[in-house]
């Protein structure tokens, strides 16, 4: 335990199940509760306007509200190299421990940005050169046959009720996932990963 503490640099407490218990909130702790600041989140109106690389790719999401959902598309964003995800104020999961949990380890090393209202912030990206894309199970486009190389930012919906109207008429072209069995739709969390590997195959692909 003393090399434990000299190695993380930070007070150690030992303690009982039931005191960990209490510390996690009812989550499955695995016999370790760490207590740390809140995760930096940036302002979106301020962060649409930086000069982003030529090839960023930014994950926009309509009201995620679960979770774990959260947490899996951030864990999947990171791994695949996005830039951003950007989300709403309102109608959006928060930064719980059951998305932090969720996320593996990926939120720490996520840029997270939280707009006020997501409609401008498509608009601030607009302006820095990001083509819009949005999924939509009836969209006309396969993501195959979409040019997602460049500025992309990837707009994810709901899990109930996918990406909503007002959004989708502020979005440059609408792209579905081809299904050929039986289901139409797919996870939020699972069409972000879908989308995003899409995304890093056309970036590595000549």
């Amino acid at each position: 335990m003393d090399a434990i503490r000299q190695a993380a640099s930070c007070p150690i407490e030992e303690c009982d199940r039931r005191k960990l218990d209490d510390l996690a909130r009812g989550q499955i702790h695995q016999g370790v509760v760490l207590e740390a600041g809140a995760l930096p989140v940036a302002n979106g109106d301020q962060w649409v306007k930086q000069d982003f690389p030529s090839d960023a790719i930014v994950v926009v999401l309509d009201g995620i509200e679960d979770p774990h959902n959260f947490g899996a598309i951030v864990c999947t964003a990171i791994a695949c190299g996005a830039y951003g995800i950007l989300y709403g104020k309102d109608r959006s999961a928060p930064l719980s421990p059951a998305a932090v949990k969720s996320a593996a380890g990926a939120m720490e090393h996520a840029e997270l940005v939280q707009a006020t209202n997501l409609v401008r912030a498509l608009e601030g990206l607009k302006q820095a050169g990001f083509w819009i894309a949005a999924f939509d199970e009836d969209a006309p486009q396969n993501l195959w046959e979409a040019d997602l190389s460049g500025r992309i930012a990837l707009v994810i919906g709901s899990e109930g009720k996918g990406v909503r109207r007002l959004m989708k008429e502020h979005c440059d072209f609408h792209v579905r996932i081809p299904m050929p069995g039986p289901l139409t739709t797919l996870n939020a969390s699972v069409s972000a990963a879908v989308a995003l590997v899409e995304c890093l195959r056309q970036r590595q692909t000549p």
